[in-house]
C-alpha cells in the first residue's frame, strides 16, 4: 500500500503517477510495464515513485484495489435493487447481465480486471488475487448467506463451493467477451454485448441449478 509520503502528495500528482501507472500496465501487464514509461508520462522521477510506493508490485496492487473498489461499488448500487431475500437466483442472473454489461462500458475497468487475472509474476499474482478476491467476497459472502438463512437453497447445498465457483466465473465473464479464446465453446468473444449477456444468462443456468430448491 502507499507510504505517507504518498497521501501528503498534492491530488493532482497523486491523479498523474495513477493514470499513468494504470494505463502502462493495463497495456503490458505487471510484468513488461516499465517504471521509466510511468514516471515519463507521471513527471516524476523514479527515485520520487519509490517513495510513493515500497516496490513495482505495491504499486500493481494498489491500482487493483482501487479498480476492485470502483468496480464493487457500482455492483453493490445494483445489489441494494434486487430482491435477495426471496429470489437469490433471479437476482444472481439480473446481477450477471449487469456485470457483463458494465465492462463494456468501462474499458478502464476492463483493462485492470484483465490486467490482474491473466498476470503470471509469482511474486505480483497472489498479492493482486488477495486484493481483488477480498472484495468478491466481501460482496458475495452476505448474499449467500442471507440466501440460504431464508431457506432458498436445496438441502445440504456446499455454499463455500458456490462461492468458489463464483470467484472463478465472475472474471470469465467480465473478460470473455472481450479476449479471443477465454471461451470457444460459448464463443462470449464471437458477438455483440447481447449475446455475450445470453451466454452468461446459459452459464449461470448450470452453475447455480444444483444449489437451486425445488419446491
Amino acid at each position: 500500500m502507499p507510504t505517507g509520503t504518498w497521501d501528503r502528495l498534492p491530488e493532482e500528482r497523486r491523479a498523474a503517477v495513477l493514470a499513468a501507472a494504470e494505463a502502462e500496465f493495463a497495456a503490458r501487464g505487471f510484468s513488461h510495464g516499465s517504471l521509466n514509461t510511468i514516471c515519463r508520462e507521471a513527471g516524476v522521477s523514479k527515485g520520487s515513485l519509490f517513495q510513493y510506493f515500497t516496490d513495482k508490485a505495491d504499486m500493481y496492487v494498489h491500482l487493483a484495489e482501487l479498480a476492485s473498489i470502483r468496480i464493487r461499488t457500482a455492483m453493490e448500487a445494483e445489489i441494494a435493487q434486487l430482491n435477495w431475500d426471496d429470489d437469490f437466483i433471479g437476482s444472481m442472473n439480473r446481477l450477471l447481465e449487469k456485470w457483463v454489461r458494465y465492462f463494456y462500458e468501462h474499458p478502464r475497468e476492463l483493462a485492470m480486471t484483465a490486467a490482474a487475472n491473466l498476470e503470471h509474476d509469482p511474486v505480483a499474482r497472489p498479492a493482486v488475487r488477495a486484493a481483488v478476491n477480498r472484495h468478491y467476497l466481501a460482496v458475495l459472502r452476505p448474499l449467500t448467506e442471507t440466501a440460504e438463512a431464508a431457506g432458498q437453497f436445496r438441502d445440504g447445498s456446499d455454499i463455500e463451493t458456490l462461492l468458489s465457483l463464483l470467484l472463478i466465473t465472475l472474471p470469465h465473464l467480465a473478460l470473455a467477451p472481450h479476449v479471443q479464446g477465454l471461451d470457444p465453446v460459448l464463443g462470449m468473444a464471437d458477438g455483440d454485448c447481447a449475446h455475450a449477456v445470453a451466454s452468461a444468462h446459459r452459464r449461470a443456468a448450470t452453475l447455480l441449478y444444483p444449489f437451486q430448491k425445488n419446491d
